[in-house]
């Protein structure tokens, strides 16, 4: 499979309701771009799951678009999610060649390092808006193969 990680774009920084923090105009900008060097690049998930919280789901959204792609809602992506509980929920979708993940920190630096077999204190920081490929040959730890990691300024 392979895992492409999309972490969510530029957000407001504080909200009473943190599930409801939107993203910010740099954000909507961050997520579009991210969705159209998807398309430029020939990269084309054949599912794109985001967790529940309204900047993920805001990012997941506007980068759909420029793909011309759907978005499911899948709650283990929300923040907080455990390397193991991503593993065990991504089992659903192994049918899957490519699946994309629209979600958080320290999350996605956490279950990156797991897929590819380091430490269990180590993680890899991944930026706001940031892309991510894991080739991800078994779903289990050290199962996955950095591909690449690009920051949105990159895009």
């Amino acid at each position: 499979m392979q895992l492409y990680l999309l972490r969510h774009a530029d957000a407001v920084p504080h909200n009473e309701n943190d599930a409801a923090r939107e993203l910010t105009e740099k954000g909507h900008e961050q997520s579009k771009r991210a969705g159209r060097f998807c398309k430029k690049n020939g990269i084309a998930p054949e599912i794109i799951l985001s967790s529940p919280l309204r900047r993920a789901e805001q990012t997941a959204r506007f980068a759909a678009t420029e793909m011309n792609a759907e978005v499911t809602i899948a709650n283990f992506l929300a923040s907080g999610m455990d390397p193991e509980t991503g593993i065990a929920e991504l089992r659903s979708y192994a049918k899957n060649s490519s699946v994309m993940i629209v979600g958080h920190e320290p999350d996605f630096s956490r279950l990156a390092a797991q897929l590819l077999g380091l430490p269990s204190n180590e993680r890899i920081h991944l930026r706001k808006s940031s892309l991510t490929l894991i080739d991800v040959k078994q779903l289990r730890a050290g199962g996955g193969t950095l591909e690449f990691s690009l920051p949105a300024s990159l895009m």
